[in-house]
């Protein structure tokens, strides 16, 4: 609980700085984050098959490429080269022909490959877009992660019970998702009234906290479940108490992809 504690103690000191100043400093921390975690999402493939070394240079090469379009814009218009996702679906699909090895390379492992290169780019760079747009929207989407997070924890910790999806995730349980949410929704909502929007509607606002509350523990679960299908407890160790870069993002990324249905309305 200590190592725990420390590390997101050191994390804050380190990224709040780079979160606030934003800029080409941020995009560039961001761009590096989005690294590490397409590096912690292929090493998690790597427990049960080997990614051949084209194909990683492959998906560094697509990610860069999305991540780097439009990377200082400032617009609500996310937008990408119809000529990347071409090359895209060339680079990964095409050596399923060429290696001519399921054991080595299937038409799973291309899909696989296709889906995390354009999960990670689009919500990496939605999230630097957004920096980019309003650096309020941005510490709003994450008081809903970290409030839904720290408060699933100790609800479920304190009185937790019934469990959830012993499957997918042992610990979690109904009480930690309902407490999460009731603390992620009230601490979200009073941030967004204090010092976004005081006349926005309460209960549309109560309503889209909700949805984007529930849709980061989704994401919690789902990252989850990819760590039990490939038999790991972490994506990573860069952070101790913690795991990786994805173990950390893995509720932001959804409400990142949540919010954009939401963009033209807060």
């Amino acid at each position: 609980m200590t190592k725990r504690v420390i590390s997101a103690i050191v994390a804050l000191l380190i990224f709040v700085p780079i979160i606030l100043k934003g800029g080409w400093i941020f995009n560039f921390v961001a761009y590096l984050v989005a690294l590490l975690g397409l590096r912690e999402f292929i090493n998690a493939k790597s427990k049960k098959k080997e990614v051949p070394f084209f194909i990683t240079l492959m998906a560094f090469i697509f990610l860069s490429l999305i991540i780097l379009v439009d990377v200082s814009s400032a617009s609500t218009l996310f937008s990408l080269d119809y000529r990347v996702l071409a090359g895209l679906f060339i680079a990964f699909l095409l050596p399923v022909v060429l290696y001519h090895n399921q054991e080595k390379y299937s038409v799973t492992d291309a899909f696989y490959m296709l889906g995390g290169v354009l999960f990670l780019g689009i919500s990496m760079a939605l999230l630097i877009m957004l920096r980019n747009i309003d650096l309020k929207i941005f510490v709003f989407l994450f008081t809903i992660t970290i409030t839904t997070d720290i408060f699933a924890y100790l609800t479920g910790m304190l009185i937790g019970k019934h469990k959830l999806l012993t499957e997918i995730s042992p610990n979690k349980t109904w009480e930690g998702l309902i407490g999460g949410t009731i603390m992620g929704v009230f601490v979200s909502t009073m941030f967004y009234y204090t010092c976004i929007d005081p006349n926005f509607s309460i209960w549309l606002l109560i309503a889209i906290c909700t949805f984007l509350s529930l849709l980061g523990q989704f994401g919690d679960l789902m990252f989850s479940a990819i760590k039990r299908y490939f038999g790991i407890k972490d994506f990573g160790s860069i952070m101790p108490g913690h795991g990786g870069v994805l173990d950390r993002l893995d509720s932001i990324i959804f409400v990142v992809l949540g919010f954009v249905f939401f963009i033209n309305i807060l």
